[in-house]
């Protein structure tokens, strides 16, 4: 975990969260500073108590992330130590390459939302319910295939 939390990355994530934590706690000041004022209001009061609660959530999110970070590090660990024997004498140095190439991508198995859909889960292009909407659509296929030949 302590190479984790001193990663360049996470690093920025410290300043971040000590900023935020910092910028909260002032904001909380000037409120308590308002509220004794002669403009101030009960309402400065409960801004002035609100400030330090955005702080605690602030170190909260900062400690569950760097918790779930370090647990999944720790999976992949003890996946990578399960390997059969037999699997780690034959070695790709391509696939080497790749795994320490840089960051992943934790995917959870299903298709990405924001890639192409199968042909199969399109819906069709021409409804003849609707001519309105068949006709748009016989529009739309010509101009993509137009943009398709150019």
């Amino acid at each position: 975990m302590r190479q984790l939390a001193f990663s360049p990355r996470w690093m920025l994530w410290h300043v971040l969260t000590l900023g935020a934590m910092v910028t909260c706690g002032f904001l909380s000041a000037w409120q308590w500073h308002r509220a004794g004022s002669a403009m101030g209001s009960v309402l400065n009061v409960g801004y002035g108590l609100q400030w330090p609660l955005f702080a605690i959530f602030f170190a909260a999110m900062w400690w569950r992330m760097l918790k779930m970070e370090s647990a999944r590090l720790a999976e992949e660990e003890s996946a990578a130590d399960a390997v059969a024997p037999a699997e780690e004498d034959v070695v790709d140095p391509d696939v080497e390459r790749l795994r320490d190439a840089g960051p992943r991508v934790v995917t959870s198995g299903a298709p990405s939302p924001f890639g192409p859909r199968p042909v199969s889960v399109r819906s069709p292009l021409i409804d003849e319910d609707d001519q309105e909407m068949a006709e748009y659509n016989r529009m739309l296929a010509q101009l993509a295939a137009r943009d398709a030949a150019d």
